[in-house]
């Protein structure tokens, strides 16, 4: 991939503990990445969209939440995908803080879940490797849920909610309007899907979840259901951002 970026692992270590709460923060939202990056087990390039993490992250920063990094296996994770021509990825490629919390993401052994609440699900095709089947964090996520929390997901990143199950076995986006990277922009025939381990949109509509979609496409789409806020594509990330932060208000009052 043109841009791939693959984070050097050999970054300065930090501590692999959950973060300590800050008391100046509106409170902690736990941004899940993956350290995948090909596509599955061919020499096919992925990554994580960078994008979709900054323009997320943007927001909810400046509107005083704590962001922390999780992926399956910890450590760096590679970004891609990028466009340094966006005055916001420019921004945070180079601050040396934000990169190296991309180098140093928790193993999701790590986590506390009763520390957060919200997550965001990225997505780049990496999404689909790793993040889904991990049973930790899928146990992280229904945590935060049933504190009352958000689950949230853009574009790929919505293959991390597919398997997620609340307490009495039910799929957390049954009778529910979920949104992600549809198969209508996906090239079935390419190598690279040949490799995903499902289509996000079939598996979410079979299990009871109501797809729905933008066959416009790139053009801010995204949906809100209750605590579950997913959309289409990098154009919606931060509309995702703002639907998680008014969310958490509206809980707080």
């Amino acid at each position: 991939m043109k841009y791939l970026i693959i984070l050097c692992a050999t970054a300065l270590l930090i501590s692999c503990s959950a973060t300590l709460k800050d008391k100046t923060s509106k409170g902690n939202i736990l941004f899940v990445v993956s350290n995948q990056d090909t596509c599955g087990n061919t020499d096919i390039n992925t990554a994580n969209h960078f994008a979709e993490i900054v323009w997320a992250y943007d927001v909810l920063v400046k509107e005083g939440y704590t962001i922390d990094f999780v992926s399956p296996e910890g450590g760096a994770i590679p970004i891609g995908y990028l466009r340094t021509s966006d005055s916001i990825q420019k921004q945070y490629l180079y601050n040396a803080n934000f990169m190296n919390k991309l180098k140093n993401t928790y193993k999701a052994e790590a986590i506390d879940p009763d520390n957060y609440k919200a997550i965001y699900y990225g997505g780049g095709g990496a999404a689909m490797f790793g993040v889904p089947e991990n049973k930790t964090l899928q146990k992280i996520a229904l945590t935060v849920y049933e504190n009352d929390g958000i689950v949230s997901a853009i574009c790929h990143g919505t293959a991390g909610i597919v398997h997620l199950k609340d307490k009495n076995g039910n799929y957390l986006y049954a009778g529910k309007q979920v949104n992600g990277f549809p198969d209508l922009f996906e090239n079935k025939e390419a190598r690279y899907y040949k490799t995903f381990p499902f289509s996000i949109e079939e598996i979410i509509n079979e299990r009871g979840g109501n797809f729905t979609y933008s066959e416009k496409g790139w053009d801010n789409y995204y949906k809100v259901d209750g605590r579950l806020i997913t959309g289409q594509d990098p154009t919606a990330a931060a509309s995702v951002a703002k639907q998680i932060v008014k969310a958490l208000e509206n809980l707080n009052n």
